[in-house]
């Protein structure tokens, strides 16, 4: 190979890896911002994350494997980490942990959830803590009328917009969520 070639592979492969625009959903091939298919009929049948939609949430008939949503888990925190904690933000120059929850379930998922903590913490159903797994929302309660909340990326760890490190991944059982847990929700 030659050095303009070499160059070249580089440059696309870096250009290709990183960031997914705002609005794409990773595995949509389609253009960005496409819902999976609103119902069976409409797509194929052995495509796992086609969906129709009830109330704010798509109902999967069969929902992404755990693999798919650590996947997609794994790529929005790729594609959002670090990125800081602004109380009412929803983009890359600031976002909530309640806005950040909505961008992971819309672009990452195809899914539509509440906007605010409170709402998303009305919605799914509820899962004892020693049953959660991959994609449930996590919530903690902050402060007297304060929560917060994230989406675990396995059993033990969980992704979410830190007010005091943005977008990262924290751990369960540290002493601060431990103390602060209040409960888990399965929205699929």
């Amino acid at each position: 190979m030659t050095k303009g070639t070499l160059i070249g592979l580089a440059l696309f492969l870096f250009a290709g890896c990183g960031t997914v625009e705002r609005g794409t959903i990773p595995w949509e091939e389609n253009s960005p911002g496409n819902p999976p298919a609103s119902t069976p009929s409409d797509a194929d049948e052995n495509d796992t994350r086609s969906g129709k939609e009830s109330g704010t949430f798509v109902e999967y008939s069969m929902p992404p494997s755990v693999q798919e949503k650590q996947e997609f888990l794994e790529l929005a925190y790729n594609d959002w980490k670090g990125t800081p904690y602004l109380l009412g933000g929803s983009g890359y120059d600031g976002i909530d942990c309640s806005a950040f929850m909505q961008v992971v379930f819309e672009d990452y998922f195809g899914m539509q959830i509440p906007r605010t903590t409170r709402e998303q913490l009305q919605s799914g159903k509820e899962v004892k803590k020693s049953q959660v797994l991959t994609g449930d929302l996590v919530f903690f309660k902050t402060g007297r009328t304060t929560y917060h909340v994230g989406v675990m990326i396995n059993r033990d760890k969980f992704l979410h917009a830190s007010t005091t490190n943005g977008v990262k991944i924290s751990g369960l059982d540290h002493p601060y969520w431990m103390e602060t847990y209040l409960t888990t929700k399965r929205v699929f």
